[in-house]
């Protein structure tokens, strides 16, 4: 597995993360935890970490644009986790 990850400044997103094998976009917000996104290109992880607002390139570029799901492997605590 090779993975590269980067720590964002946003107010909504803590941190993305990109396996280049599987090229799934790992994207864990400050929240709502931890999502997969599947079928990302290389490319869009690169202009993600380099985003001026990552907010504003997730919801242009990342959101209902690739399938996705919840971490499976997420603790749920809670009536509505």
């Amino acid at each position: 597995m090779i993975m590269r990850a980067r720590r964002l400044l946003s107010s909504m997103i803590d941190r993305i993360a990109y396996d280049e094998q599987t090229d799934i976009l790992t994207v864990t917000f400050r929240e709502n935890g931890k999502y997969l996104y599947y079928d990302v290109p290389a490319a869009v992880f690169d202009a993600f970490s380099k985003a001026p607002s990552a907010g504003s390139f997730f919801n242009a570029h990342v959101k209902d644009e690739f399938r996705c799901s919840r971490d499976p492997e997420r603790t749920r605590f809670g009536p509505n986790a």
